[in-house]
């Protein structure tokens, strides 16, 4: 078993003797660590390491391989070498009782309020996220394993300074399903034999290594949502990180249960593929409708022919979109497991009855639009939506799930999902894209990654929607609506024009505590540049200052 060597002003060392690995925890030391970062935490989370981290970074270069290919002219298509298993008879195997009805599941950030909101929520699971509604912080990743801790255990609480009130636990609450980061992130605050750990692998060992006995008391599981990949071999990846946490820590087979989002266009080719190999481990796909639009613009963000319009218009009737929907529902189904629908992004708008009528009139038609789909369920940021989501699955949905939906009707082609919907970019599309991308940015770099703007809760997907349209605009030299060419030149005058905006709506006092000026650089760099960064977390994690 880890034990820690030393406690250095700057480090804690664990060491397993006589060969064992060197694991070095390079965060500020945070009240109740020692809860998380327990010895068969790390043990678990050095093995994984060792075992798994090589193949990981292998995968990761072959990312950029496919990209050279698609940069050449290359388009995606269904794998001929996996033909046989998309043609074949087989089945997921069954998920637990807790996971058979998923019609409505809540999203949001591990912080301890959000936590008891959500699991208290009218919904039937809450997905507790480390990812793109998450800025990792030191502090915010070691205090978001402890609030998960805690609320497994029934002992969570938390005080609001400001009114008094004090927030816990009702007596019944959704199931609990973690969100881990993807395999591109690194997780800097640890190192193993001197190496960065993979940030999804310190999620993910901390969490079930400390959590699967209580879990099992509670009559649940560990289960996860798993996100950003592009392959089944990243599929892969996973079901056999999944085997050996299961054999380190006595769990049987099959215990650990996981959904997939697809949310880039790459793997919406290969869903059957994804199944095939999490199929002991599998609870389904999911829409992820956000990053998949990023993904869309990021891998084809070199070719002109791949220009979309304002992501206002890029709604879920477009063809391309509607085809990966109804492609992902006849997969699942046909596999005999769970098809999740996408994010309602709106929060209720207390101030505007008119304003909050219409977003809840949206709402209720997309989810109307999921159900009579086929869809199994849905995702909600705000507890303020459960009931319109609720009521728009059980007017469609008549028992715990969809699975009799078939869909035999649909034939999704490779051209289906590359149909590149027409529109128009305008010059309020832009200076949305620069209002919405900055004061995300912003929001993340001071450690919160879920951020409600302009009666939309934002994450890091929006975002990236945000800069990859700009940065593409501007290399294809787009043209807005009234004919003028998207250019540097516009785009600085916009950009300050936009900064100016801003700076009147926060207010001198939030302008004063905030890093605008830095967020605002990193935005503009990671927008006029030549190169593409393929995240914006991974330059925006150099900067945060924990």
């Amino acid at each position: 078993m880890l034990q820690p060597m030393n406690a250095q002003a700057d480090a804690v060392v664990y060491s397993r003797e006589p060969n064992g690995p060197k694991v070095e925890i390079l965060g500020a030391r945070i009240e109740r660590s020692e809860e998380v970062l327990t010895p068969l935490a790390l043990q678990l989370l050095a093995s994984l390491h060792r075992r798994f981290n090589p193949r990981r970074l292998e995968l990761l270069a072959a990312r950029e391989h496919r990209q050279a290919e698609l940069d050449a002219g290359a388009l995606p298509a269904f794998l001929p070498g996996t033909a046989d298993v998309r043609a074949a008879e087989w089945r997921v195997f069954p998920v637990p009782a807790d996971l058979q009805d998923r019609r409505v599941e809540i999203t949001g950030p591990v912080d301890r309020k959000m936590i008891i909101n959500a699991l208290n929520a009218p919904v039937r699971a809450f997905m507790a996220d480390f990812e793109d509604s998450c800025s990792p912080t030191w502090e915010n990743l070691i205090h978001g394993q402890v609030n998960l801790s805690d609320a497994i255990r029934r002992t969570i609480s938390y005080c609001d300074r400001a009114t008094g009130k004090v927030y816990r636990l009702g007596e019944r609450t959704a199931t609990l399903i973690v969100r881990p980061r993807g395999w591109h992130l690194p997780e800097k605050h640890v190192r193993i034999n001197g190496e960065p750990v993979s940030a999804a692998l310190f999620d993910f060992a901390l969490f079930i290594a400390n959590n699967h006995e209580a879990l099992a008391r509670r009559g649940s599981g560990p289960y996860f949502y798993l996100p950003k990949m592009e392959s089944h071999l990243e599929a892969r990846l996973w079901n056999d990180v999944f085997l050996a946490a299961q054999d380190a820590l006595g769990l049987a087979r099959g215990t650990i249960k996981a959904t997939v989002l697809i949310e880039t266009i790459l793997a919406a080719f290969e869903m059957d593929e994804i199944l095939h190999e999490l199929r002991e481990h599998s609870a389904g796909l999911n829409c992820g409708r956000w990053d998949y639009i990023f993904s869309f613009i990021k891998k084809f963000r070199n070719r002109a022919e791949f220009l979309l319009p304002d992501r206002a218009t890029v709604t879920m009737e477009r063809h391309f979109l509607k085809s990966y929907v109804d492609l992902l529902i006849k997969t699942c189904h046909r596999r005999g497991v769970h098809a999740m629908g996408g994010m309602a992004a709106q929060i209720p708008i207390r101030d505007d009855p008119a304003a909050n009528e219409a977003a809840m009139a949206r709402v209720r038609a997309d989810k109307l639009r999921e159900a009579h789909a086929g869809h199994d369920g849905t995702w909600i940021a705000h507890p303020g939506l459960a009931q319109i989501a609720r009521e728009a699955f059980d007017s469609v949905m008549r028992g715990p799930n969809q699975l009799q939906v078939l869909r035999s009707e649909v034939n999704v082609a490779p051209s289906d999902l590359l149909r590149v919907p027409h529109g128009e970019i305008t010059e309020g599309g832009l200076r949305g894209c620069i209002r919405v991308g900055v004061q995300y940015i912003e929001a993340w770099l001071r450690g919160s990654g879920c951020v409600p703007l302009y009666n939309l809760m934002e994450d890091a997907a929006t975002a990236e929607i945000c800069r990859a349209q700009l940065w593409q605009w501007l290399r294809h030299g787009a043209r807005t609506s009234e004919g003028r060419p998207v250019t540097v030149e516009r785009f600085d005058r916009l950009l300050t024009e936009e900064l100016d905006r801003i700076h009147e709506e926060v207010g001198a006092a939030r302008l004063a505590s905030g890093v605008f000026p830095t967020a605002a650089r990193l935005f503009e760099q990671m927008t006029k540049q030549e190169t593409f960064d393929e995240f914006l977390t991974l330059p925006a994690y150099e900067l945060l200052s924990s």
